[in-house]
């Protein structure tokens, strides 16, 4: 089977990038989730970033706030990949609709059941918070819309993961912003969540492409 139904969502070009980010990113949250471990105040760096006298953020900023971190919540994120795969079905790109869900879904769930082995908690024992799901859920997504962009524009390798990484960084950048300025995180928690995105969303989309291909060549054996 051929033509735009079965067009990759990790194009060729973009795996071997993409991949050693991958890597990189899953070295930089081990190593952070070893030195915040059962921690439950800011870390030098945290302190450094935002000082722990800092106010919090102010309307209308803080509504900006408030609405991303509606986002990354449940139903928030549920309307948000609704959008998404929507967008995709329309393009005519149904790997990468099924990369939203998927992409988004394991990045979330990685980072929390990192939050559950790593311990690291912000006001009070009950709210783990390494890494950040939310700022994960959002990087994840854009990563994933990234790549979809990057097809559509038929860019090469080192253009197309240029998109893709500023794409993650930007949408990172903006939820952690939120996160932090609302006191639901500490700036490392932040960077946790960027990197898990980027760890999990590249082995997710090869992933998808490996089971939509051998779906695809299942199908003309079956009827022979």
């Amino acid at each position: 089977m051929t033509g735009r139904p079965t067009t990759p969502v990790l194009p060729s070009p973009l795996r071997a990038r993409l991949g050693l980010v991958a890597v990189l990113a899953a070295l930089v949250v081990a190593g952070l989730a070893v030195l915040y471990a059962g921690h439950s105040r800011p870390g030098a760096v945290d302190s450094w970033i935002v000082p722990p006298t800092a106010d919090s953020v102010r309307p209308p900023l803080r509504y900006v706030a408030e609405t991303l971190d509606f986002l990354g919540e449940p139903a928030g994120s549920a309307m948000v990949v609704l959008a998404a795969v929507t967008v995709c079905l329309l393009l005519g790109r149904p790997r990468a609709g099924v990369l939203m869900v998927a992409g988004a879904g394991l990045a979330v769930g990685t980072a929390t059941l990192l939050k559950h082995l790593v311990g690291r908690t912000i006001h009070g024992p009950d709210n783990l918070s390494y890494p950040s799901g939310h700022t994960a859920f959002f990087t994840a997504l854009a990563f994933a819309a990234a790549l979809l962009a990057t097809d559509r524009l038929g860019l090469g390798g080192t253009a197309g993961t240029s998109l893709v990484l500023a794409a993650a960084l930007v949408a990172g950048a903006t939820m952690g912003w939120a996160q932090v300025a609302l006191g639901a995180h500490y700036p490392t928690d932040v960077l946790g969540g960027w990197c898990t995105a980027l760890a999990v969303t590249p082995a997710t989309s090869w992933l998808v492409d490996r089971i939509a291909d051998r779906l695809a060549d299942a199908g003309p054996r079956a009827r022979d």
